[in-house]
């Protein structure tokens, strides 16, 4: 019923209309009331659509004509001048003054926010591509990816040879150890007197180093006298079943040995 003063632009009525149905809804507890809830919202929608193609439409109205006469008058035109000096078709009804042009030149920049184009005085100076240098590129980069294949390489046969020289060196141990325990098996070998260099304190860290092979190997037990000072014996290969049978009861030993209780 009051479509019409709802299109009005400077009317609030389908604001105030909106304002009331979403008051009114907090109290919707029925079908029917929220049916009629959704009725209005579908018919202010549509008188919302009409409200704004309305609006859209007069915004988008240009009238070059008048816009023309403004910018003549803008620039300040005088047209009683050009009536009083020639009333030919051929001039266009008006004059424009020298600096008409200048002046509106001097008002339009106001509204064009953007830096000037840059104009080469000689053209633009011609630019030529780098010497390509691939080729160096690739033989560094090849040369650096031969040394990289070939360090773990190296590395590899260093491992294996260090591996071998400690493995020859456990058995040279045990040799020793096994031809001393034969010569006089009922004469305990002291632990210390077999490991240490009087001469050498490097010498005796490996040689307790290369003994842990053995025992780690079950080739050779470490236990303590009636003095509580630790003897080596190698295990005989009869021995070899019972040591693994009781493995569980195996220890493990750290010994600190620093170059003032080796001398």
């Amino acid at each position: 019923e009051n479509r019409e003063a709802m299109l009005n632009s400077k009317s609030n009525r389908l604001t105030e209309a909106l304002e009331e149905a979403n008051r009114l809804f907090d109290g919707v507890c029925r079908a029917r009331e929220a049916a009629l809830d959704a009725q209005f919202l579908v018919i202010a929608s549509n008188i919302g659509k009409e409200k704004a193609n309305e609006l859209h439409s007069e915004m988008s109205a240009f009238d070059s004509t008048a816009f023309a006469e403004d910018l003549l008058t803008f620039m300040g035109i005088n047209r009683t001048e050009v009536e009083e000096t020639d009333d030919s078709e051929d001039v266009p009804g008006g004059f424009l003054p020298s600096d008409a042009w200048q002046t509106m030149g001097e008002e339009a920049p106001k509204y064009f926010r953007r830096a000037p184009t840059f104009h080469y005085m000689m053209g633009s100076f011609k630019s030529e591509p780098p010497v390509p240098k691939q080729r160096i590129e690739r033989q560094k980069k090849a040369s650096r990816g031969k040394a990289e294949r070939a360090m773990p390489a190296q590395l590899k046969k260093m491992e294996e040879s260090h591996q071998e020289a400690t493995e020859k060196e456990v058995e040279r141990i045990l040799r020793i150890l096994q031809t001393h325990f034969e010569n006089d098996p009922n004469t305990p070998i002291s632990f210390f007197d077999f490991v240490i260099d009087p001469n050498s304190f490097a010498r005796t860290v490996e040689n307790v180093f290369h003994v842990s092979f053995l025992t780690r190997d079950g080739l050779a037990k470490i236990k303590l006298d009636e003095d509580e000072l630790p003897i080596i014996e190698p295990i005989k290969p009869s021995e070899g079943g019972e040591e693994d049978s009781r493995a569980g009861a195996r220890n493990q030993v750290v010994i600190s040995l620093d170059q003032k209780e080796w001398k």
